[in-house]
């Protein structure tokens, strides 16, 4: 009986492909797993803020906040780009970029180490032990997790979806419920950042080492990745700080509660976007395959239904989200207007996964000088609009911000896009 409900699913989506013109067995078995993770993820997160919203004050969150912000800046000194390179280098068989990236990372790490360290001593001399602390637990744990963290790329390009799931299911009930526990016996902001980061690091390594045991990667390596996830990582490092500095900014220009108040803000659109993450995960292998005309036909296709999509979910939004704060967060209900203002950001979340999918693997070969350019430009769109429009018009001015780089990122992409496939016509051997 179950094999026969196999094998009548199996013929449905087989046939379904003649209209949505894509793998669906594919998209469904690895689709599965990622979005089956995205929702554990988005009930944990939602569990979690309504925990925050009750037991913590305004001022406590926006202090926790203010910290995973610092921490989101000095992640922008660690290899970041070698997930991608380790992800595409796994995907055409080369395994063993995988365990080599780990250890060049954590060799790196010495650069966040020594500045997190330094953050420490300085607000020591300042007498600000708070923060001091946060530094130091920062420089112990964030170098051993970020590099630990590349066990996902090496699984999600193996395609073991499931097994990618399975094992941030676990991080995530782990992590959650060390931070329940934690807010009933404390409500110290010191000791839940604490807790973060060592739950985090921990479930890491636990997960890379595990998977190195389970899965035995080979030994093929290729140099030519480990070089193009330097590079990625060099590119990122703006954008990686650009996405931290929003925090910082609002904690420093009006302090810890309007941060609180951003924080929820965002927090439901910025988990609606997670959602999205599973479209470049599931399509890179697919688009690494394709030649650059049929991937251009591709984006051709999709461009208008994706950005429908955006635009419906948009609305479903904004009229939603009242009686979504209402409910659960009656604490902060001054932030609904910022929350649905934000919500213009999700228009451009569908098409941007599927333009980011093909960035990871179609831009691979391009001058170096243009990669920079693709995304620095960007970065620094981001970074000039919240230095001018977050001191004048506070939250309202950091969301529009924000919004200013989804569009900027669209627009960023297609002109290269198009200077991309003039290049690869020009130089065919680069194909």
């Amino acid at each position: 009986m179950i094999q026969k409900t196999k094998v009548k699913i199996y013929n449905l989506l087989r046939w379904s492909e003649q209209y949505t013109k894509t793998d669906m067995v594919y998209l469904t078995k690895g689709g599965f797993w990622l979005t089956l993770g995205q929702i554990v993820s988005l009930l944990s997160a939602f569990l979690l803020a309504v925990i925050f919203a009750n037991l913590l004050s305004k001022e406590t969150y926006g202090i926790y906040k203010y910290a995973l912000s610092l921490s989101g800046v000095l992640t922008a000194l660690t290899l970041t780009g070698m997930s991608t390179a380790v992800y595409q280098a796994v995907a055409r068989g080369f395994e063993g970029t995988f365990k080599k990236s780990f250890w060049i990372q954590l060799r790196w790490g010495i650069i966040v180490f020594s500045t997190a360290m330094a953050g420490g001593l300085y607000y020591f001399v300042q007498k600000n032990n708070l923060l001091a602390l946060i530094f130091i637990f920062i420089a112990l744990t964030l170098p051993i997790s970020t590099s630990a963290n590349t066990y996902v790329a090496f699984l999600s390009g193996k395609k073991e979806f499931k097994k990618t799931t399975q094992y941030n299911i676990i991080s995530i009930l782990i992590y959650s419920g060390i931070i329940f526990i934690t807010l009933l016996l404390t409500k110290n902001p010191l000791w839940l950042v604490l807790i973060y980061l060592i739950s985090t690091t921990g479930t890491n390594l636990f997960f890379y080492l595990y998977s190195i045991k389970k899965f035995k990667p080979n030994k093929k390596d290729d140099p030519e990745s480990i070089s193009y996830g330097k590079h990625l990582s060099l590119i990122n490092v703006l954008g990686i700080a650009a996405n931290s500095l929003d925090g910082i900014l609002l904690f420093h220009f009006l302090g810890s509660v309007p941060l609180a108040i951003y924080s929820f803000a965002t927090a439901p659109v910025d988990k609606i976007k997670g959602l999205f993450k599973n479209v470049p995960t599931l399509a890179t292998p697919k688009i690494a395959l394709q030649t650059m005309e049929k991937t251009d036909a591709i984006i051709r296709k999709r461009f208008l239904q994706l950005l429908l999509i955006g635009a419906l979910i948009t609305i479903i939004y904004i009229i939603l989200i009242p009686y979504f704060f209402k409910i659960f967060f009656p604490k902060y209900l001054n932030a609904i207007p910022f929350s649905q203002l934000f919500a213009l950001n999700i228009i451009f979340i569908p098409i941007n996964s599927l333009l980011s999918a093909v960035s990871n693997t179609k831009f691979i070969h391009m001058p170096k000088v243009w990669l920079y350019r693709l995304n620095i430009i960007d970065q620094i769109v981001l970074i000039g609009s919240l230095l001018l429009l977050t001191p004048i018009f506070g939250i309202a001015g950091t969301i529009a911000s924000r919004i200013i780089l989804s569009f900027s990122i669209t627009i960023t992409f297609f002109y290269y896009w198009r200077k991309m496939l003039k290049f690869q016509k020009e130089n065919p051997e680069q194909r």
